[in-house]
């Protein structure tokens, strides 16, 4: 295999950085595991506001954790109402741009009476604290005041993607047992209408008793019925709404969110998010990976309906006091160079996306970006899945120019915050490893006994220590909890990621250990052999697969897209056999390689490579296909002839 660069910051980076040099980081990492309460402790005592103080930093009754016991806050207040009396009153807190090129940006001021505006009117149909909501909604400013007044009133939220199903809603509907729904009439993506209120009615058409309410934001115009006495229309609530709802004084462990998982069977998995610990880890986690300047344009190009939304666009670089830039759509409407001239209009300076969407841009080619300066940049990073050396390189010279950092980023729906990443000012870069793992985070990469595997062994990735921003547990389902994470090595959070960890102690994170094939007793990574492809010039993007096989156990099928090009698709096949032989050897030669023009994604980026092993052990798709963005790529992928 190609060697591995190695990156270090830049002096001038360093010298401006919140953790500067690696002796930084040590220290401080060395802290937070010798002194955890201390440590947290002076943290959020610091960084947060509070009620009451804690009476202790934490317990640990394993597997359930408590942080800043007894201690009394308030996610909302703490993301706006302190920012109001420093120079933050009248920055730019959200910066947003619709698909169609409309344009809004809130101050702190500004946006903290749109929150209390609209807790007031959740007030006024009677919610309170320990009621939950449903917020189904585009990408627009009000679901971050939606998501804001709920956690002002200690209203448990729980964001649905917009682009889930009526089933889908429905199922989390039910689980959480929500008495209102928040929604808009539609939301706009590509140029077409998602019709969101529709899919509502469909979803609370079925059993769902508990909604009394659904608030409808008037966002695309459509012509929507109203049920009376059910639905309520956002702007008409409003006339008679309060602008100085106080924010609830909340137990630090108050259920701030409930987050679905999907997996391939069963109903989706509520992840149970906390107040007080998860805000400070996600804080401070925006300042370390970020190393976050009061003067930054911020952009985490992902949607608010996933984890990624919720830390690093809502609430932690709101807590920050940060300007945090939301954008409706797709990132390549209605040209490929949305996003990069977006950069440029917005002078952004902080950007974090995804590696399926770095490499979709790769894809379309190198003269979109060069179309801009984008000089306003000074830190990348990435998140959703493990990115290829290949594609970092070219993030690192095609849009940070060469000079930008890049913070590859590991964490979960589960932990809340990032927990592998390099802080920029301080830990030496190598392309497609997260590094090092943050303070606090004590993870290890183990045997299927639980001992530890050693340097450059593969593994599976665990956590031996809780941390403020973990999970407290799956909604109502403690035994779901326990089974799916904290069975499988007694003691220790599972991630369900299979990892390795090189001579420098780098985390290489090889993705989830489903993606780890066994081909003739050699344990391959998906990431692994994905990276291989990608480095050759004619690939843009590659997904691969392990189907049963009657003698070596497993054999590789790899999806690929290719490139703008001339390519003799048929030479170009076997040639891709020989290159991967060439880059790992052998025995990781591709049994078949299958040209196609995309690849199944959700519409946050990762690639779902369940639904492609569906396709080459039974041709059919029979498992959730909820978040996929496009159908008819799989669709096209089943049909395609078979020529093992």
């Amino acid at each position: 295999m190609s060697e591995i660069p190695v990156y270090p910051p830049s002096p001038d980076f360093v010298s401006k950085a919140h953790v500067q040099g690696l002796e930084g980081y040590r220290a401080l990492y060395a802290r937070a595991k010798e002194h955890p309460e201390e440590f947290w402790g002076e943290l959020a005592e610091r960084e947060l506001f509070w009620f009451e103080k804690w009476s202790h930093v934490f317990e640990w009754n394993p597997p359930y954790a408590k942080w800043f016991v007894g201690g009394k806050t308030n996610v909302s207040y703490n993301c706006l109402d302190r920012h109001l009396t420093t120079a933050r009153k009248n920055k730019a807190a959200i910066i947003w741009e619709g698909e169609a090129g409309e344009q809004r940006t809130l101050t702190y001021q500004e946006l903290h009476r749109l929150v209390c505006r609209f807790a007031s009117v959740l007030e006024h149909r009677g919610l309170k604290a320990g009621d939950r909501a449903i917020i189904y909604m585009g990408m627009v400013p009000e679901v971050a005041v939606a998501m804001l007044a709920c956690a002002r009133l200690g209203i448990t939220h729980s964001v649905v993607f917009g682009g889930f199903s009526a089933e889908a809603l429905r199922t989390r509907v039910q689980d959480l047992e929500a008495q209102v729904v928040i929604t808009c009439d539609g939301a706009w993506r590509r140029g077409k209408e998602v019709r969101l209120k529709a899919a509502v009615d469909e979803a609370l058409g079925a059993d769902c008793p508990s909604v009394r309410d659904v608030i409808v934001l008037q966002r695309t115009g459509s012509d929507v019925p109203m049920q009376a006495g059910r639905d309520w229309w956002w702007h008409a609530l409003d006339q008679d709404a309060r602008e100085n709802t106080p924010a609830v004084p909340l137990d630090g462990e108050h259920p701030l969110y409930v987050l679905y998982t999907s997996g391939t069977t069963g109903k989706p998995k509520g992840i149970q998010h906390s107040t007080g610990g998860y805000l400070l880890q996600v804080l401070m986690t925006m300042k370390w990976v970020f190393d976050l300047k009061e003067e930054d344009t911020y952009w985490c190009a992902a949607d608010v309906g996933w984890v990624t939304g919720h830390s690093y666009i809502v609430y932690g670089p709101l807590a920050a006091g940060a300007t945090t830039v939301i954008y409706e759509g797709a990132p390549d409407f209605p040209q490929p160079d949305r996003l990069w001239r977006t950069i440029d209009k917005y002078q952004v300076n902080i950007l974090y996306t995804s590696p399926t969407a770095i490499r979709a841009f790769i894809k379309h080619g190198d003269q979109w970006p060069a179309k801009h300066s984008m000089a306003s940049l000074r830190l990348l990073g990435s998140v959703g899945e493990p990115i290829n050396p290949s594609a970092w390189e070219w993030y690192h010279r095609v849009i940070g120019k060469g000079r930008c950092p890049i913070v590859d980023t590991w964490w979960q729906t589960e932990t809340g915050a990032i927990m592998i990443a390099p802080m920029p000012g301080a830990v030496p870069l190598k392309p497609g490893s997260g590094t090092f793992p943050m303070p606090g985070v004590l993870p290890e990469i183990v045997d299927y006994e639980g001992n530890p595997v050693g340097p450059n062994r593969e593994g599976f990735l665990i956590i031996r220590r809780p941390w403020p921003s973990m999970l407290r547990t799956c909604w109502r389902d403690d035994q779901r909890y326990e089974d799916n994470y904290w069975s499988r090595m007694p003691g220790a959070y599972f991630t369900g990621d299979a990892a390795r960890m090189d001579e420098d102690g780098y985390f290489w994170i090889l993705g989830r250990v489903d993606d780890v094939m066994n081909v003739s007793g050699h344990r391959l990574s998906t990431m692994e052999l994905e990276s291989a492809l990608v480095r050759h010039p004619a690939v843009a993007e590659a997904a691969v697969v392990g189907r049963p096989h009657e003698v070596t156990g497993q054999a590789v099928v790899a999806f690929v897209t290719l490139k703008k090009g001339d390519w003799n698709r048929e030479e170009l096949v076997e040639e891709l056999r020989q290159w991967v032989a060439k880059e790992i050897g052998s025995f990781a030669k591709p049994e078949q390689i299958r040209l196609t023009d995309g690849l199944p994604k959700t519409r946050s980026g990762k690639i779902m490579r369940r639904l492609l092993r569906e396709i080459v052990t039974s041709h059919t798709v029979v498992g959730d296909v909820t978040t996929l963005e496009d159908i008819n790529v799989i669709t096209s992928l089943a049909a395609q002839h078979d020529d093992e």
